[in-house]
């Protein structure tokens, strides 16, 4: 009998040993933040020296792209592995009377797909910490985070408490610290606000960068700063808990930057309070056309770097490999181990084995996009008529509201998208337009499910 008992003693230390090995995941997104809003990329002034540290310990990727050009579809894709048209998330949760207007729900249906749940009930301790914006906090009956499978949560964008947006570093660490404890893996969102407006400025962030002599450079260079600073205490936590071997870090953004306006005027927003306005919206594209809301790469071609140590190359760029976000969820769940429920198909593929060196330059899934772009542009915004695009294999075509106007471009050769190929390749346009098309009938018509709030009554 004390034998027996011995024996069960070691196997349950043994399943515990297995379910300490699991890695963890961090996935740090950030709002608006540009591909060239990095010091690792080129950037002229912003300093980013602790995401320039995941770069330099992992594998930078160049050719990512989110699956919409504002915040809340784009958020929607990561979650569920979807394509936010299929829940008819086309633009950013606003106000109940603005989302009906747009055609849109009110929440994220809580009956969707989730890669926090997945990760939950597969025992992972899991959190949300920062922006949520999967809702609005102008729709007090909207879910809260934790409905969605999160076991902790601090956020604002949503109903209930707004999290004040500069908690966000040192909630996840002290769920790090919890978790480890514990003895459970976890998953942690923190999803930065910068550098969305309303653009909050501390003093020794301002005088850091002193020598900028225009005070919206001053500005967008001190938010930056700021939250790569949270970054660093991050990755910091974890090297003082001795989990960064065990870590996978992502770090990328929803979407490209909102592109600058006159004036440097403050406002207040009812989710994070006072700051300066669109004036100090400094991000750029590094060399991509459009800018937030445009389905041209300037728009959807965000950041994406990667850490994992002895399992993601360190100090590596990949500039092939065709990646998406709605590939996090499928990728998340293979390095969790974790097997996908049945029937659940996602419209992404796991990339494990491109995180671990393998380039993907050749999309064998087709990717696809719907925002509802004014046609034809305005002078102000020229690369903002977009209205759905298709990416199959190498090739890029962007299409208007009504499918009249394409451009045809080899993305995997031409990430700026200036030469257009429709010309010389009239039957790849069809083709791309006859699968656009099949998508297309696909999608509802309008929203469905419990995602609409009493107001609408």
């Amino acid at each position: 009998m004390k034998s027996l008992f011995i024996t069960i003693l070691i196997s349950l230390s043994t399943l515990s040993a297995i379910a300490d090995s699991r890695p963890n995941i961090l996935f740090i997104f950030a709002d608006d933040w540009g591909w060239g809003d990095l010091s690792c990329h080129g950037h002229p002034y912003v300093k980013t020296p602790n995401i320039d540290r995941l770069a330099s310990e992992g594998t930078d990727f160049h050719r990512f792209t989110v699956a919409n050009g504002v915040c809340s579809p784009s958020r929607t894709a990561v979650m569920t592995g979807h394509f936010p048209a299929r829940y008819n998330i086309n633009g950013h949760f606003a106000a109940v009377s603005s989302n009906k207007r747009r055609n849109m729900p009110d929440w994220l249906d809580l009956n969707a797909p989730y890669l926090a749940r997945f990760l939950k009930d597969a025992g992972y301790a899991t959190a949300h910490y920062g922006k949520w914006h999967l809702s609005n906090n102008m729709i007090p009956d909207s879910p809260v985070p934790g409905k969605y499978g999160y076991d902790d949560y601090g956020a604002f964008n949503c109903s209930g408490e707004q999290m004040p947006w500069f908690e966000d570093s040192q909630r996840a660490i002290a769920f790090m610290e919890k978790s480890k404890n514990a003895a459970k893996p976890f998953f942690i969102n923190v999803w930065l606000h910068e550098p969305h407006t309303p653009h909050h400025t501390l003093p020794e962030y301002r005088w850091r960068f002193r020598e900028l002599d225009d005070e919206g450079d001053n500005i967008y260079a001190a938010i930056l700063s700021h939250a790569d600073d949270r970054v660093g205490e991050v990755l910091d936590a974890l090297d003082r808990l001795g989990l960064t071997d065990n870590t996978l870090v992502v770090f990328s953004s929803d979407n490209g930057p909102a592109g600058s306006s006159d004036g440097l005027s403050l406002f207040y927003d009812s989710a994070t309070g006072a700051g300066f306005g669109r004036g100090a919206s400094k991000g750029i594209t590094g060399g991509r056309k459009g800018f937030k809301a445009s389905l041209f790469e300037g728009g959807i071609g965000v950041p994406f770097i990667a850490r994992w140590p002895g399992k993601v190359p360190a100090g590596k760029v990949d500039d092939v490999s065709l990646m998406s976000a709605v590939d996090l969820l499928p990728t998340f769940c293979e390095v969790a181990g974790v097997e996908l429920p049945a029937g659940y198909q996602p419209d992404g593929v796991s990339q494990v084995a491109t995180l671990m060196g393998r380039p993907y330059p050749t999309r064998a899934k087709p990717l696809f996009w719907k925002y509802p772009s004014r046609w034809p542009a305005s002078n102000s915004k020229p690369d903002h008529w977009v209205s759905f695009a298709v990416v199959d294999q190498t090739w890029k075509l962007v299409t208007n509201n009504d499918l009249s106007y394409v451009e045809l471009y080899d993305i995997a050769k031409d990430v700026s998208e200036k030469n257009d190929l429709k010309t010389q390749r009239p039957k790849l346009v069809n083709q791309l337009l006859q699968k656009l098309d099949a998508w297309q009938k696909t999608l509802p018509g309008k929203p469905v499910g419990d995602v609409f709030s009493s107001e609408r009554k």
